[in-house]
């Protein structure tokens, strides 16, 4: 049997995206400490920064207070999430000339699959090469490029080439380029996390290498200890772009001035619910967990969820949830710059429905959205926007 083909993933990740875009449309700007955040003199923390600021220890998640300590001489500028999007929606179509596999993570980066392209455009590296070519021509930015056999090395080789850099680590290169980096480096280790490898003396991927599975359990958990055993090894999912691999489905709105109008809060909730619903149904997906997110006048960020009984995909649904979660934040009458809504998860298993409910009740309202999604597509997404204005969720 003919010997497969080797995987390939590429990790795309912009450098600084939102500070880099500011320099980029202000020259006055480039060269100097940008922030891009909550304004000085107000709560809230750092969204991004660009590479001068950094060089006074300042990061993203700072809180803005101690940014200014350090720099007070920095650009302090609130986010332009409408210009952000409109230059990401611009690099990904740059990513889809280079293969049809791509898939976005976040408004600055992407995994994007490029096995098989050799025959087409060279050697990984020179994959590589053309991708920062063709992302520097179509937004006239920097970005870092990682490639390696699956999604992790393939991130960790473009957050060690940071910033406009390419890494590429074959598959037996990868232990080698694995073993030298702190555990932190991998994916879920949070503060407890890291406590507890601390603790055990762990503080290279080497070391963890060295732990049985069976003590990482008993001293992580099943799940945790599992996926650091396998990340410890090189090991990790090489799938991109397909829809059951996809983490969530979600939407969001930033509003232009702080919004604390209750009715105008539900209406954004109503119209996140159907674009939610409706992206989920054309995907055939449906979720157990429904997520809320509410962005403070300060930037301060905070995010709420709740895991459902069923699965679902209905708009109707999902505002309930929405609505109960936004009740219960802590956060009601505070000015929010913005909320977001969105569900995870995911279930194949049919949507049960009220207790009470009957079968045929559940296949009518399935029928509905399908008719409501077709006319939607008909007339641009202008019907579900005040479907359940005063239907309290149900």
């Amino acid at each position: 049997m003919p010997t497969p083909s080797p995987k390939w993933i590429l990790h795309l990740d912009m450098d600084a995206f939102f500070a880099s875009v500011e320099q980029r449309d202000h020259p006055r700007y480039r060269g100097k400490p940008v922030v891009v955040g909550a304004r000085p003199g107000r709560r809230g923390v750092v969204s991004t920064c660009s590479y001068e600021a950094r060089r006074y220890g300042i990061h993203s998640a700072m809180p803005i207070s101690e940014a200014y300590r350090r720099c007070p001489k920095a650009i302090y500028l609130r986010p332009d999430m409408d210009r952000y999007q409109a230059v990401s929606e611009q690099l990904f179509a740059a990513l889809a000339e280079l293969s049809p596999l791509v898939e976005p993570v976040s408004v600055d980066e992407a995994y994007v699959d490029i096995s098989g392209l050799e025959r087409l455009f060279g050697t990984p590296e020179e994959i590589g090469v053309r991708t920062k070519r063709i992302i520097a021509e179509a937004v006239h930015l920097n970005c870092s490029v990682g490639i390696g056999p699956n999604r992790l090395i393939a991130k960790l080789a473009s957050e060690a080439s940071k910033p406009d850099g390419l890494k590429v680590v074959p598959q037996q290169q990868v232990q080698d380029f694995l073993d030298p980096l702190p555990v932190n480096a991998l994916r879920g280790v949070g503060r407890q996390t890291q406590k507890i490898s601390d603790r055990l003396g762990i503080r290279t991927v080497a070391q963890l290498r060295g732990y049985p599975l069976s003590l990482l359990q008993l001293n992580f958990g099943d799940k945790a200890g599992q996926s650091l055993h396998d990340q410890a090894r090189g090991i990790a999912s090489s799938r991109v772009g397909d829809s059951r691999e996809r983490q969530s489905i979600s939407k969001e709105h930033t509003f232009n001035e702080d919004l604390t109008d209750p009715a105008a809060i539900d209406r954004v909730l109503v119209q996140l619910a159907a674009e939610v619903g409706q992206i989920a149904r054309a995907k055939g997906l449906k979720g157990r967990r429904v997520h809320l997110k509410l962005r403070l006048s300060g930037f301060e960020t905070h995010t709420r969820q709740r895991r459902i009984p069923q699965a679902t995909n209905a708009d109707n649904q999902l505002l309930r949830h929405g609505r109960d979660l936004y009740q219960a934040s802590g956060h009601q009458g505070e000015p929010l710059r913005l909320l977001g809504l969105g569900i995870s998860e995911w279930d194949d298993a049919p949507v049960m429905g009220d207790l009470f409910d009957s079968p045929e009740e559940n296949k009518k309202e399935e029928r509905l959205f399908e008719t409501l999604d077709s006319i939607n597509e008909k007339f641009q997404g202008k019907l579900h926007r005040g479907l359940f204005k005063h239907s309290g969720g149900e």
